[in-house]
């Protein structure tokens, strides 16, 4: 599976297509603010987009969801109860497939509630819930600590460390990094105890 990150608007998002190399079945998520630079993209790669997928329903993410599925002729996905008003909606452990690959959502609450993750067995798309050198805010509608310190640690943390983190916001100092290399240096995943996590962000 290939990774396209595409940054798009004016928070420093990403969007991204994943794609099977071989059927060129693909996914995108996180339309965000603009569908042009993600629609040349898999036109030019030639990719037959299945999915629109949201990360969780802010509209720095899912502004243009609905347009862009309509320009791909893709359908919109998104976590059971989600403010993004999917087509389709989808579960914790469920799993989307493309080509002869899985792409399995994990649900990672704490940022928002819809929070999820999308996991294709190397590479993991964190939307707000972590980022390079940082995390999800926990202090909107739907936030809570103690929901982002255990989709931190019980469900991020497992992973191989050579699951490569590919966050929705360019905030680190590097657009993506493996998960081993952030858990040496990401101060949430650092924190051993939801006391400490707290501590941290009460800053």
């Amino acid at each position: 599976m290939k990774v396209f990150q595409i940054p798009v608007g004016p928070m420093q998002n990403f969007a991204y297509l994943v794609v099977d190399e071989e059927s060129r079945e693909a996914m995108a998520v996180d339309s965000g603010w603009e569908t042009d630079p993600i629609v040349r993209l898999a036109a030019d790669g030639k990719m037959r987009v299945k999915y629109v997928c949201a990360t969780h329903g802010h509209y720095d993410h899912v502004k243009t969801m609905g347009k862009l599925a309509a320009e791909l002729g893709a359908v919109t996905v998104a976590f059971e109860g989600s403010a993004a008003n999917p087509k389709v909606t989808v579960s914790d452990t469920d799993t989307l497939k493309l080509g002869g690959n899985d792409v399995v959502v994990m649900h990672t609450p704490g940022h928002t509630e819809d929070s999820v993750c999308y996991y294709d067995g190397s590479n993991l798309l964190t939307g707000d819930t972590l980022f390079v050198d940082a995390w999800g805010r926990t202090d909107l509608p739907g936030g809570s600590p103690g929901k982002m310190f255990a989709s931190l640690h019980d469900v991020i943390m497992v992973l191989p460390e050579t699951t490569v983190v590919y966050p929705g916001h360019d905030y680190g100092e590097v657009p993506s990094r493996t998960l081993g290399e952030e858990s040496r240096k990401n101060p949430a995943l650092l924190a051993r105890t939801l006391q400490e996590f707290e501590r941290l962000i009460e800053g």
